[in-house]
């Protein structure tokens, strides 16, 4: 009864401001739910369903949880890095959680690490795996022998800092962003030891192995994703003073033009939990990332539709079944939300 009066009021509150609050309620009571849907915009109904739920898949059994992508193989898969423990996770419906792989981004000695593991996932055109290692400081892939094998390390012969979301392009190049996260220690948070590098930089790996440092500008460069044309390339800052979304012009080339703010949500740092962070595209454009209060719902020209709000500090969002299951990386928990929407599985071919 207490919480019913909760929703009540929050409800009448929020129809007073405009915004539209939907209450995470499911017609099956088995089905466990997280947060609340805010509808900013009717085009949101477009896009989310009005009855559709954040359904909470685990327990709070992860550390930080990351770089969720859909293997469509055996049935289909998830896969999801928990960055703490070092290790890929592998969720199938009907059949649960596993480790997939562990050690995962790092195989070193040093235990004092905060961030050791992978980060980012994704899909090569050949349907590999390819991770943004945080401890091994590189971009490697998986070889069907189960050995990896290292795709970047080093820029101009220094190595990188700790490689953390990434996109592939139709043609075959990879582009990912290197902030220095994974380099943080577990009782020093805020300091970045062994770094070679003194900036972070957005990079492009071409099909040939060529390396190319495409901007340094952002202070934290974090997720990474194309819009469905590949004429824009839109890049997250992480920085808690600067908490924005970059959008770049690409070039024929592959290099990037000058970027504009595509939206900026700094103003609501520490009022809702979380930091622009990783982020996906819809086949139609529309652009849904990670930030301050969960998953941000953008329209190509950024306007914010709506938000799956989680209440959680939220990393990641990714794709999965037949394009239109969005899987979210809620801090802790494994979410998922039917949508009316589609976006794409595996690399642009």
């Amino acid at each position: 009864m207490r919480w019913s009066r909760v929703i009540v009021a929050g409800t009448v509150l929020a129809l007073a401001s405009g915004l539209i609050l939907a209450p995470c309620s499911a017609a099956d009571p088995k089905t466990r739910t997280l947060g609340t849907i805010e509808r900013l915009d009717k085009r949101f109904d477009d896009l989310i369903p009005k009855d559709a739920v954040i359904e909470r898949l685990s327990d709070d059994v992860y550390q930080w949880t990351e770089g969720p992508v859909w293997v469509p193989r055996e049935g289909g898969y998830l896969l999801f890095s928990d960055i703490p423990n070092n290790r890929i996770v592998k969720w199938q419906e009907g059949k649960g959680f596993s480790d997939y792989m562990k050690p995962a981004g790092y195989t070193g000695k040093a235990t004092n690490l905060k961030e050791p593991g992978t980060n980012g996932l994704t899909l090569d055109a050949q349907g590999r795996l390819v991770m943004c290692e945080h401890g091994d400081r590189r971009v490697s892939r998986e070889e069907k022998n189960g050995k990896k094998t290292t795709l970047a390390h080093k820029f101009m012969g220094q190595r990188l800092n700790s490689p953390n979301d990434l996109a592939y392009k139709s043609n075959g190049d990879l582009y990912f962003t290197d902030p220095p996260y994974g380099r943080t220690l577990k009782d020093r948070p805020d300091a970045f030891p062994d770094r070679d590098l003194d900036f972070c930089g957005v990079y492009r790996l071409s099909k040939d192995g060529k390396l190319t440092l495409l901007t340094k500008e952002m202070s934290k460069p974090n997720g990474i994703a194309f819009s469905p044309d590949e004429k824009t390339l839109y890049v997250a800052n992480s920085d808690p003073k600067k908490a924005i979304w970059m959008a770049f012009p690409v070039k024929e080339d592959g290099t990037l033009g000058k970027g504009k703010v595509f939206f900026d949500a700094t103003r609501w740092v520490g009022s809702k939990k979380g930091l622009p962070d990783g982020m996906k595209v819809d086949q139609k454009g529309n652009v849904f990332a990670t930030g301050p209060g969960g998953v941000l719902v953008f329209t190509p020209d950024g306007t914010h539709l709506g938000t799956l709000a989680t209440g959680v500090p939220t990393a990641n969002c990714g794709w999965g079944n037949d394009g239109s299951v969005l899987y979210i990386m809620a801090d802790k928990a494994i979410c998922r939300v039917k949508t009316s929407t589609k976006g794409r599985i595996g690399a642009p071919k």
